[in-house]
């Protein structure tokens, strides 16, 4: 009877789920960020096929929020030999402290597109994978022993059009990059077999597109070349995702003269094609030294442009490709903070005192820093399973390399010293408490009822002005990102000095006790028999 009334209550409820409008259900589930859209697919069959429907996903995709990823990349000459970092600021510009589990030690960040990151490997693949839903897709690179590769030279994109996902790549003719150039761009579809060679109507600059970035906007992917006859001595050339053509588009005619003094870079600010520029510092050339203008491409048929902003600043970096995040600039400094300045009306000055500072990055260098726009979303990677489809992959899978070692243990090293301060902090802290109460049962034994109760009153005293023992916060089995781990080292030799300060006043306490049953016990005789 029982069972058969257990039944008809699942029965009324899925039907009660199934009588939801349609539109009313979409509403609500819009609303929802992805992670909580990934628990309302378990909830019954309905549910999955609504939020899996790509017409949801494409619409939940077209409002999703914009957020900004920081990317450090590994140093791989470096003697610190750190790790790749990833941190994400969400529309509040509140920061995430968790590492990105789809991104490996090793990995470069080549692009961002509708939720998924395009990873770039010194290995023979290319990752492509979902920030949110953690899939991911491995596809073969163009040349498997490529001489002086690059991620740079890398780039992924989306054609609204087509609905197709292109993974791009310079194909470098020279053995050094900072001198190169390429006649060949090598195209993936994702979901096709194999990478296809498309020529360039000219020789291009690969150092240009390095040192200046690529952008994709609406389907079409942007960069800088190097064009001597051209008033900047740049040029901005365009290609096509879905008809992969080829286009040039001359830079604003005005009085900057081009020099090796001035830096260039492309772009994205409010989905239109922008251009930064800046004199830079000899002696390091990401460093501005002078105004930094950036100029709008109001028309790409008329090659039209206006100046959007000229912006007075101290001296600083800009991090490549995405600096500026709805209304405010993202700017690094030489004591590895990053800032942000909100830009209103034409010539804007940003001065050190204006900023606002975002992140202390440190142990990590400005100029190994990147900056994308990204959103969460639940674009599915299972459609192009000819590459194979990793779903939620673990944390520590590209930490079990052994030149990580060092860096995990000294990860375990912390959880385990965090928790021996936890057991020190909850030992020292119950100490004279547990000799308060052994004391108060002694304290039957003693005849003297006054005698006995001044004890206990200066023992209660005693024991009601100790510090509360600090709040146990419960430590995640995730990963934290190396910047946030760096911060938590720090707190923990700060919680490590409270704990000898603790020990310190316990210490008194305990004496203070024993002092008191001294002077009014111990000292007075006749006062401790029954």
């Amino acid at each position: 009877m029982a069972s058969k009334e257990i039944t008809s209550s699942k029965q009324t409820e899925e039907c009660i789920i199934n009588c939801l409008p349609r539109d009313l259900i979409e509403r609500i589930f819009l609303g929802l960020p992805v992670s909580t859209l990934l628990t309302c697919i378990g909830v019954c069959k309905q549910w999955y096929n609504f939020i899996r429907d790509p017409q949801f996903v494409t619409s939940h995709l077209r409002q999703a929020p914009r957020c900004t990823l920081l990317f450090f990349h590994q140093e791989p000459f470096s003697s610190d030999n750190l790790p790749t970092d990833a941190i994400i600021f969400d529309e509040a510009w509140s920061q995430s402290t968790w590492a990105v589990p789809v991104i490996g030690p090793d990995d470069f960040l080549c692009g961002t597109c509708n939720g998924l990151l395009c990873l770039y490997t010194e290995t023979s693949r290319i990752k492509i994978a979902n920030l949110a839903t953690g899939e991911c897709l491995h596809l073969a690179k163009p040349v498997k022993k490529l001489r002086d590769d690059h991620f740079s030279f890398y780039s992924f994109g989306f054609h609204p059009g087509t609905k197709e996902y292109k993974v791009t790549h310079f194909l470098g003719e020279h053995q050094s990059y900072s001198q190169g150039t390429f006649h060949v761009i090598q195209v993936y579809t994702l979901g096709s077999e194999k990478w296809k060679d498309i020529r360039t109507p000219e020789a291009l600059s690969l150092s240009s597109v390095k040192n200046s970035g690529v952008i994709h906007i609406d389907g079409t992917m942007y960069w800088l070349t190097d064009d001597t006859g051209a008033s900047w001595n740049h040029a901005v050339i365009s290609f096509d995702l879905s008809e992969e053509t080829f286009a040039r588009i001359q830079l604003p005619a005005t009085a900057l003269v081009g020099s090796d003094s001035h830096g260039y870079w492309i772009t994205e600010i409010d989905r239109k094609v922008c251009i930064a520029t800046a004199e830079v510092s000899r002696d390091l050339p990401k460093v501005l030294a002078g105004e930094l203008q950036i100029w709008t491409l109001d028309n790409r048929v008329e090659q039209r442009w206006s100046q959007k902003w000229n912006i007075q600043h101290s001296m600083n970096c800009i991090p490549g490709p995405h600096f500026v995040h709805k209304d405010k600039i993202v700017m690094l400094s030489h004591d590895c903070n990053l800032y942000s300045h909100v830009l209103i009306g034409m010539n804007c000055e940003t001065k050190l005192s204006n900023m606002v500072a975002l992140l202390d990055f440190r142990p990590y260098k400005p100029e190994n820093m990147q900056s994308y726009i990204c959103v969460k979303s639940l674009v599915r990677l299972h459609t192009y399973k000819k590459a194979g489809i990793v779903c939620k992959p673990k944390q520590c899978e590209g930490w079990k390399l052994k030149k990580w070692e060092e860096w995990e243990d000294m990860r375990r090293n912390i959880e385990d010293a965090w928790n021996n301060v936890h057991e020190m902090e909850q030992e020292t802290s119950s100490q004279p408490h547990r000799l308060g109460g052994i004391i108060k049962e002694l304290l039957q034994n003693v005849a003297d009822e006054i005698i006995r109760e001044r004890v206990i009153l200066e023992i209660n005293h005693i024991l009601e002005h100790l510090p509360d023992c600090p709040y146990q916060h419960p430590r995640s089995l995730l990963r934290l990102s190396l910047v946030e781990q760096m911060r938590d080292l720090e707190k923990l030799k700060a919680r490590l000095n409270g704990v000898m300060d603790m020990i310190k006043v316990s210490g008194k306490a305990v004496a203070d006790m024993c002092g008191a049953v001294k002077t009014y016990v111990l000292d007075r005789p006749g006062v401790h028999g029954a």
